[in-house]
């Protein structure tokens, strides 16, 4: 009985321990929320005076405030005033900690210390979002969460809202259409490019969209999703004839707003409206995502007729980049590269695509193609994604911020599922009827033909 004792004394311990190591490996959401997180809270709690100091984030006290002091404390000299703290609120991933900053701080001091603050309180980093006037927020994660990366079960949502990987600090990056219409997605080979683009088409499929490919790689990239795309070419011929089906989809959109504002004395003003979001449900049409797997093979041409095509199919482009938003088109563009050695207008393409993501790149010039003109900083950190992870990216925006994002890994196996079982939500555009692909009947498994063909018997 006393070596029974003895041995749950010594196993006991040793079995949690192993299991808390198991758990910080395995499962860190679940080491960090037991372990970690009440560590780093205790941490933050009795450090956070001396860390804000020894960072050189506190300002001198105004006078009343130094007289109050000396008057309570009968000190001569009154203590630096470091950002008040107004929330700590704790998440599976980290920290939210919200800051209110003295008069002389700005929110650019506190981010230059990040890196000095997480290793103050022993997270994996700290990352620094300014809220309202005069507030910031420290976003602490306890782990790296681009390295096995899992969707937040709270991610943002609405009619073009579609969550599409992971930011660094534990939040969704989402593909706003509405607020960003279209977007730009750069990468080498096995850079997880595609990967984004499943996710982002898995996303759409379960809305009320309608989803157009050009796939000039016969389609072996997006034929799988056919029963969920309105419209697939997969050559440059067939790009071109889907491009101009789409020009003239839009005007006719165009011809459908305007004839619906009727502006006149007695139009009440709620019903006039520049965009097809402002039309009264029955009347308005359906959104358009446009997916282009490879823009490169669009520009790619070998004969003095082709460039004819090239021309007018890249300028049609150009067209509903510039005028598409109104009407409920979008563009969803990916490539290797894309620069102007493409041919003619392909800058001023790239110019009209707001979002922009850039994944491991082969050279430094193709980084500053998809973020050089929109958040020069981000550059440098495009250019040091390592091979073994792929799916790791940097999406930049035009306000000038930057993020590291990861997107999950789906098969494409899943995303043909998620395609299947939407496929009722695929409306009918009738400008676009004669490129709808055809979509293959499932084989019945009784009637399958057998691997290894028996051989008739002889005498």
């Amino acid at each position: 009985m006393s070596d029974l004792v003895t041995l749950l004394e010594i196993g006991t311990p040793l079995a949690g321990a192993g299991g808390l190591g198991y758990a910080k490996v395995k499962a860190p959401a679940v080491y960090w929320s037991l372990v970690a997180m009440p560590i780093t809270r205790a941490r933050f709690a009795f450090t956070y005076r001396s860390t804000m100091d020894v960072c050189g984030l506190t300002v001198t006290p105004s006078r009343f405030r130094a007289f109050v002091s000396r008057a309570v404390t009968r000190s001569r000299e009154a203590q630096p005033v470091p950002p008040k703290v107004r929330r700590v609120r704790p998440t599976s991933t980290g920290l939210r900690v919200t800051l209110r900053l003295p008069a002389g701080m700005e929110p650019a001091d506190v981010a230059a210390a990040s890196n000095r603050l997480r290793h103050a309180w022993g997270v994996h980093a700290v990352h620094v979002v300014e809220g309202k006037p005069g507030t910031v927020e420290l976003r602490m994660t306890g782990y790296d969460v681009l390295h096995r990366v899992r969707m937040p079960r709270r991610a943002p949502r609405g009619p073009m809202v579609v969550p599409v990987a992971r930011r660094e600090d534990g939040t969704a990056f989402v593909r706003d259409y509405k607020a960003v219409p279209h977007g730009l997605t750069l990468g080498a080979n096995q850079s997880g490019k595609s990967m984004y683009q499943r996710n982002l088409i898995k996303g759409l499929a379960e809305l009320p969209v309608a989803l157009v490919g050009i796939d000039c790689k016969r389609g072996v990239e997006q034929a799988p999703f056919a029963p969920r795309l309105s419209a697939l070419a997969t050559n440059p011929d067939e790009a071109a004839a889907l491009v101009d089906a789409l020009v003239g989809e839009m005007e006719d959109r165009f011809d459908l707003l305007k004839d619906h504002q009727g502006i006149t004395t007695g139009t009440p003003e709620a019903q006039i409206t520049s965009d097809i979001w402002g039309l009264p449900k029955n009347k308005r049409p359906v959104p358009i995502v446009v997916l282009v797997d490879e823009v490169a093979e669009l520009f790619m041409v070998t004969t003095k007729k082709d460039e004819e095509r090239r021309d007018r199919m890249v300028m049609q482009l150009v067209r509903v980049a510039q005028l598409s938003r109104a009407v409920g088109i979008y563009l969803e563009i990916c490539g290797q590269r894309f620069g102007s050695e493409l041919g003619k207008g392909a800058t001023m393409l790239r110019a009209q695509l707001t979002g922009r993501v850039v994944h491991r790149v082969n050279d430094k010039q193709t980084a500053e193609m998809g973020l050089g003109d929109i958040a020069p900083d981000a550059v440098s950190a495009a250019t040091t994604i390592r091979p073994d992870r792929p799916g790791l990216a940097v999406a930049g925006d035009t306000s000038g911020g930057w993020s590291r994002i990861r997107t999950p890994k789906n098969t494409i196996g899943e995303v043909v599922a998620v395609c299947r079982e939407n496929a009722h939500l695929t409306p009918d555009i009738p400008a676009l009827a004669a490129y709808r692909p055809t979509v293959p009947a499932l084989a019945d498994p009784g009637e399958a033909s057998p691997l290894v063909k028996p051989n008739p018997v002889t005498e």
